[in-house]
């Protein structure tokens, strides 16, 4: 029997509602629900990418480009799952004393380390911008949270 997702009251025909799977998982003749807009968006198509330092290590001794396009993917899917789960509430005086330090434009890890000692360092200010408090908490933070900030930051 077939399902369809129809709790909206769209027909199964509808074009912007994808089919339901058929079947159910584990049955060998389950058949996965289409791809819905969004997933399909998620479709890039090929690029050509630099590999710097940093990707040629990651893709060390990979000589297969689908190994290595799997690899890059995997790697992003787990980065992009560690900054969800990682980073700090911050304020917007605290939020803005971090972009104006993260301004200098490419952030490397030992700067990003560092952020909790720039912080005592830099000469921004602005109302409400507690420097020793933001200090101590970029201290006490992984460094997952610190590269969470500085992506949320956009740098």
């Amino acid at each position: 029997m077939a399902l369809h997702n129809t709790d909206d009251g769209a027909s199964p025909d509808d074009p912007v509602l994808p089919p339901g799977p058929i079947g159910e998982r584990g049955d060998p003749s389950w058949i996965a629900p289409a791809l819905t807009a969004s997933e399909k968006t998620r479709h890039v198509g090929k690029t050509n990418v630099f590999f710097g330092p940093p990707l040629a290590i990651l893709a060390d001794g990979q000589k297969n480009t689908l190994e290595i396009s799997g690899k890059l993917n995997r790697t992003a899917e787990r980065y992009l799952e560690i900054l969800k789960h990682h980073g700090l509430e911050l304020t917007e005086a605290e939020r803005s004393c971090l972009a104006h330090i993260c301004h200098i434009g490419f952030m490397s890890p030992l700067e990003i380390e560092e952020l909790s000692f720039e912080v005592t360092m830099t000469k921004f200010e602005c109302a409400g911008l507690d420097k020793g408090a933001l200090a101590a908490r970029l201290e006490q933070a992984s460094f997952a949270d610190l590269v969470a900030i500085v992506e949320s930051l956009g740098f």
